[in-house]
């Protein structure tokens, strides 16, 4: 994903740190790209430093000293060449991780970055990087990808940072590039007074001094790194991943951290085809987080291989026990929103997909939030995994939006890229069914229904009014005949479906669905494939564009798992605290870590 605006400089940068406790093997880059996925949709870029997997360092320089030796300068050099390259390969798969999501990644290695060390091959410290040629690969991109551990040297060309090494790396970006934070995620929730392995009931402290934490997080943090945090007054965050708060390392006396208590919460999936697939894959990933009621399918002894797991074609079944959380992803309109009505009014939260039963039924939905003291939580409803909500939601705190275009519907854009490249129109259909970005009954793409129910939720995103998707006027790609997609071509121009919004001047609403062609070079005309793209106009705040995956199993799973950690986080705050659950403070998930 990415947003660049006329003013993306100011655009807040976190430098979020993984290590090798919490990459352990390449499942768990699924969990750390859902974790940058995270700050990404609140606006931040993000710069992601990653250890070696689990293991691996150890064993590089175990087998290169097995092969050369031990002992002088020459050696040193060259195992840490060797050590080196478990943190290039795991900057490698964290990138694909993201852009598996939809996030706009770049991965970046030393040299391309110019981040340069002095001292030991093994225990080096840095002391320079181009901060102007990473600025400008974030201006491009929304993540970088970077190996921690390593840089390079003028003498022996490449060194190692030491154990731990990595910690050291994040801080050093955070002071070049203008980060106040840098949180390093662990395999615990933060830092405490005694091993909470020894004693599980060890406080944990909130904040921390950097020389009280040197002694405290001893094993824990590098040394060197938190000596750089202190003399850059970086604040050093630890934490969990997925954890609402962490331990704060910064110039603040020692203050211990309230008692928690939170419990997994109990939840039901209602449907489970490409998208609650992957939806199920995140909250298995959890079990000290959720546990699984029965899921709803159509079929269940389809899934008979799936191992671990419950299913049921019963409603009452996959609802039994109280849940806590209702995840809908099934599809249709009335019916899946009379059964979130009902959960919401029981007191469960809602999380969903599900735009259509949301632009019909959307009154009845949030009555029914404010009845049970319910969150209705549906980021993914609009652009998948392009948060277009949570932009519009800044703008509207920021002043208002006046308008909102886009290429909003990802399997339209599918079809109609296919049929430039010379595809007749029912051979596109299937490929997008094969893919998983077409239904069996592709007519709500296809006639821009799906869009028309994503411009209602923008227009009571941005406008606060009711606008039925039934009222706006929308044009089918059945209409358009592949030889004018072709043709277009030669005239510098390419069909998209765009959808519109505007505020009008007497304080009424125009919107459309329209399938036109547009100059190569508008902002909308290079959105490829599944991709969505939205240009968001605010009053005096200039232009924004919005990029990101708007259909596909791991996008739209990614947004509706970022919903549901949202709700965890916001039930697991060490205070009770009653949530707003009007109109306003409930749609979408605005729950923030």
């Amino acid at each position: 994903m990415k947003s660049d605006s006329l003013n993306s400089a100011s655009a807040p940068l976190c430098v979020l740190k993984f290590g090798s406790s919490v990459l352990k093997c390449e499942a768990d880059y699924d969990a750390a790209a859902q974790e940058v996925f995270r700050h990404v949709r609140r606006g931040e870029k993000v710069i992601a430093v990653v250890s070696a997997l689990a293991g691996e360092t150890d064993a590089l320089l175990a087998q290169g000293k097995m092969v050369g030796g031990s002992g002088s300068t020459p050696n040193a050099a060259m195992l840490a060449r060797l050590a080196r390259t478990g943190e290039l390969r795991s900057a490698a798969l964290m990138g694909l991780a993201l852009a598996r999501v939809g996030m706009r990644t770049a991965v970046l290695d030393p040299h391309e970055i110019s981040l340069e060390a002095e001292g030991d091959p093994l225990d080096s410290n840095l002391c320079g990087l181009d901060s102007g040629a990473v600025a400008e690969a974030l201006a491009g991109h929304e993540v970088l990808a970077v190996p921690g551990f390593t840089a390079t040297h003028a003498r022996h060309g490449v060194v190692t940072l030491g154990r731990g090494g990595t910690d050291l790396t994040a801080v050093f970006f955070a002071a070049r590039c203008g980060a106040p934070v840098v949180r390093l995620i662990k395999d615990v929730d933060g830092v405490y007074a005694q091993d909470p392995a020894e004693n599980p009931d060890a406080e944990r402290y909130a904040e921390l001094d950097y020389d009280a934490a040197a002694s405290a997080s001893a094993g824990l943090i590098q040394p060197k790194a938190i000596a750089a945090a202190k003399a850059a007054g970086i604040i050093v965050e630890v934490a969990a991943m997925g954890a609402a708060d962490a331990t704060r390392i910064c110039s603040s006396p020692a203050r211990k951290a309230p008692a928690r208590q939170s419990r997994p919460l109990r939840v039901a999936l209602l449907g489970c085809g490409a998208v609650g697939a992957g939806v199920l894959a995140h909250l298995r990933s959890r079990p000290d987080l959720f546990e699984m009621n029965p899921v709803l399918v159509r079929h269940p002894q389809a899934r008979a291989h799936v191992h671990g797991v419950t299913f049921t074609s019963q409603l009452e079944h996959a609802l039994a026990h109280q849940p806590d959380l209702v995840v809908e992803l099934l599809g249709g309109a009335d019916a899946p929103a009379e059964i979130m009505a009902g959960a919401l009014a029981a007191g469960a939260h809602v999380v969903t997909a599900n735009k259509a039963a949301l632009a019909r039924h959307y009154d009845d939905l949030y009555a029914a939030a404010r009845d049970g003291d319910a969150r209705l939580a549906w980021s993914a409803a609009v652009g998948g995994g392009t948060p277009v909500l949570e932009a519009v939601e800044r703008l509207c705190l920021a002043g208002g939006v006046v308008k909102i275009e886009g290429v909003m519907n990802g399997t339209a854009n599918f079809l109609l890229d296919r049929l430039a490249n010379g595809e007749g129109f029912a051979e596109a259909v299937g490929e997008a069914q094969r893919l998983g970005f077409a239904e069996a009954d592709p007519a709500a793409d296809v006639d821009g229904h799906d869009a028309a129910d994503k411009l209602s939720l923008l227009i009571r995103q941005a406008f606060g009014q009711a606008l039925s998707p039934a009222h706006i006027a929308k044009d089918s790609l059945a209409d358009v005949s592949p030889a004018a997609v072709q043709g277009a071509r030669s005239d510098g121009l390419v069909f998209k479906q765009i959808g519109v919004c505007e505020l009008l001047d007497g304080g009424g609403v125009r919107a459309e669905v329209r399938v036109r062609p547009v100059p190569v070079h508008h902002p909308l005309a290079g959105a490829r494939n599944e991709e969505n793209r939205f240009i968001l106009t605010g009053t005096g705040q200039g232009v924004q564009t919005l990029y990101g995956k708007g259909a596909g199993r791991w996008p739209t799973a990614a947004a509706v798992f970022a919903d549901i950690m949202d709700i965890q986080r916001g039930l697991s705050e060490p205070v009770n605290v009653k949530h707003a659950t009007s109109e306003r403070s409930t749609a979408p998930a605005r729950l923030r870590a």
